[in-house]
């Protein structure tokens, strides 16, 4: 028990270490608001320091990153790679270029770093949150808004103890990625709770937006679905698959058994490469229901507000030329992190779009 709760208490220390900073300087900028302006401005840098938490996150997961430190939460049982360096060594030492490396260690121990940091920030929120309902005579969302976040990202904080434990199992490291961006939901909605600008809009836009929402939310798990299981080169040219084929050889059973062990089926053999075909188009087609479903959104927010149909369509944009650059190029590093941060600000902006449409 001490080995776990010792190297947790550690990594938690410098979590907070972390948030010290964007603490200070959120002190220090809303000093002269109101407890509710005050509440506003920590939720909208927690936020952002979600957002880039994902971003962060999927680095880790592109540069091999996430079994840097093959326990958790410490790196070894310690609380950095520093005093893990011995058994890093030998590990990169028997496997160079493996998953165990003294870079690749220091990229997984950040990132869970800065989730302690974002998780700390979470827990002042709803602290603040709590004092200003008992206060009274501010309005602001109901504190169980951050209180709903604190226990989410306690789950997703689980999540991400099982993707190391359970060694990068692809249906645990997927729903560690919509949890991250549930996450960045919520605080996308508390947000608005504190200074609504509703919009007037015509019946039936907000139940469109909805539609799109969810829409986008299963086409990010059928993106994720495809990085986790390294599909993203199954199809390697655009519009075509693999050589020249329009529709390749697929096996969607195969390719869409949830539990199971990376690159192998439910019985323990190897994944084909038919089922791989087969995630990517499924990613393909949702791609193209989503840009057309948004499309068709922004046309009709046009006459309620400009600005949110050029939003949309510049996330949706984003999404094409950053989907396509990870086909045509090879999938480089920058493209696919740019594929992850649109995912996340189309799923911000539409969850902000219905919020005010409310």
């Amino acid at each position: 028990m001490n080995e776990l709760l010792l190297p947790l208490g550690q990594v938690a220390a410098i979590g907070g270490a972390v948030a010290i900073g964007p603490l200070l300087w959120w002190r220090q900028r809303s000093r002269a608001d109101t407890p509710a302006g005050r509440l506003r401005a920590l939720t909208l840098l927690t936020l952002f320091l979600t957002f880039d938490l994902i971003v962060f996150g999927a680095f880790t997961r592109l540069t091999d990153s996430g079994l840097g430190c093959p326990d958790w939460p410490g790196c070894y049982a310690s609380a950095s790679p520093v005093g893990a360096r011995e058994h890093i060594q030998a590990a990169q030492t028997a496997m160079p270029g493996g998953p165990v490396t003294h870079g690749k260690a220091w990229i997984e121990m950040v990132h869970r770093y800065l989730a302690s940091g974002v998780g700390l920030l979470i827990v002042v929120m709803t602290v603040l949150s709590w004092r200003l309902k008992r206060r009274g005579g501010e309005a602001a969302p109901s504190p169980w808004w951050p209180t709903l976040t604190l226990v989410w990202v306690c789950v997703q904080g689980g999540f991400g103890a099982l993707t190391v434990t359970m060694k990068l199992f692809p249906a645990i490291v997927t729903l560690h990625l919509l949890f991250g961006l549930g996450l960045l939901m919520l605080l996308a909605w508390q947000r608005e709770g504190y200074t609504p600008q509703p919009l007037a809009a015509p019946a039936g836009l907000r139940a469109a937006v909805v539609v799109v929402l969810l829409l986008a939310v299963a086409q990010v798990a059928l993106g994720g679905w495809v990085s986790t299981n390294y599909a993203v080169l199954a199809c390697d040219e655009f519009p075509t698959c693999h050589g020249g084929a329009f529709w390749p050889p697929m096996d969607f059973a195969q390719g869409f058994q949830l539990w199971r062990h990376l690159g192998q089926r439910a019985d323990g053999g190897f994944l084909g490469f038919e089922a791989l075909a087969a995630i990517h188009m499924a990613h393909r087609i949702g791609a193209a229901v989503v840009f057309s479903a948004v499309l068709a959104l922004a046309w009709r927010l046009r006459r309620v507000s400009s600005a949110w149909s050029r939003w949309l369509l510049a996330a949706a944009g984003w999404q094409l030329a950053t989907g396509l650059s990870n086909v045509v190029l090879g999938w480089p590093i920058v493209a696919a992190l740019g594929h992850t941060a649109g995912a996340a600000v189309l799923l911000a902006l539409l969850t902000t779009l219905l919020a005010r449409l409310k």
